[in-house]
């Protein structure tokens, strides 16, 4: 059975909707979970038919919003820092944290440490896309600097997890640029392009709009651009919602329709509902940190589990290392 160690402290919304996430997660997959946090706080809000089912571990700090990335290596005793170190020590499988997401990536990073291989982990997020499968983004914050050989990485990285973790067989890996053309993008993007050339699954330059269209699985920028997409798309999608509820309040035309159209916009709204996904993955690192929304409700704690529970029971950190020894053999 694997064990998950869960941040409870760290959330916007505080520890209760992590607990409610974490209990929902439980009754429909079995795992262990171990409940890191201010145990005087949080054993309460535990049902009590599970109390004997989770472990507790006690941490007295929690990791403000306003604390640096570096000040997490510090403050030994916060809820973040006592679940890192739970996988650390190999008495948790995975970590999954809603709280400050960077010191979430570098206490994972510099703590569990990296792959055999890797230059620099990745942070991924899936997209909607107009078919039934999302697209993998990566890297999406973690690295706002990057050289070609990270983007190459991430393309094998985010390669790796598509296959073993959304068990698409042949993932199609396209990098992000300003044009489908061979002469477009930047210095950096053009000789990744060129490494990634040889790659079985890779489809060339992909264009902003081919994230969502259902045509490339595995979606390989810098963090820069990666952040700011990812944020843009959070955006555009509240934007639209915002602006169709408020056209259809205004035509009672309108409002017969949408009661028609009430199917479509679920499952709009599914698609573009961070919860639905969870979380995003830290890949590159030797076991599994699943970085949650900061205002994650009980649904997306849910999913997030759930996506740390497929990534740990699958074979992509041994395919990740396999993967970038191969090419590396290759360029010698």
């Amino acid at each position: 059975m694997l064990n998950i160690a869960i941040d409870v402290m760290g959330g916007d919304l505080g520890p209760a909707p992590v607990i409610d996430g974490t209990i929902k997660a439980f009754k429909e997959q079995e795992f262990h979970p171990i409940l890191v946090g201010k145990i005087e706080e949080i054993k309460e809000l535990v049902p009590t038919q599970f109390r004997d089912k989770v472990t507790f571990v006690n941490a007295n700090e929690i990791l403000s919003m306003s604390d640096s990335a570096t000040d997490a290596l510090k403050k030994k005793e916060t809820s973040i820092y006592k679940a890192v170190e739970l996988v650390r020590e190999g008495m948790a499988d995975a970590v999954v944290s809603p709280g400050h997401s960077g010191a979430t990536m570098s206490l994972a990073t510099l703590r569990i440490g990296r792959l055999k291989g890797v230059v620099r982990p990745a942070i991924a997020t899936l997209m909607p896309s107009s078919t039934d499968k999302p697209s993998l983004v990566l890297d999406v914050g973690a690295n706002v600097d990057c050289k070609s050989e990270n983007l190459v990485q991430f393309a094998l990285m985010g390669e790796a997890y598509v296959k073993d973790v959304l068990k698409t067989q042949h993932p199609r890996v396209g990098l992000l640029s300003n044009g489908e053309e061979k002469s477009k993008g930047n210095e950096i993007t053009k000789e990744a392009y060129k490494i990634l050339s040889n790659c079985e699954n890779f489809i060339g330059y992909i264009e902003g709009n081919n994230i969502f269209d259902g045509s490339t699985d595995v979606v390989v920028c810098d963090g820069f651009v990666g952040n700011i997409l990812l944020k843009t798309s959070e955006g555009v999608a509240e934007s639209i919602t915002k602006i169709i509820k408020k056209n259809i309040r205004r035509s009672p035309v309108a409002i017969a329709g949408s009661l028609l159209m009430r199917k479509v916009f679920r499952v709009l709204k599914k698609q573009v509902d961070y919860a639905e996904y969870g979380g995003a993955p830290l890949i590159g690192i030797k076991r599994c940190a699943i970085v949650a929304h900061g205002k994650s409700n009980a649904k997306a704690i849910k999913n997030a589990i759930f996506q740390a529970i497929s990534f740990s029971d699958s074979d992509i950190n041994e395919d990740i290392e396999n993967s970038i020894a191969t090419l590396q053999q290759s360029d010698t």
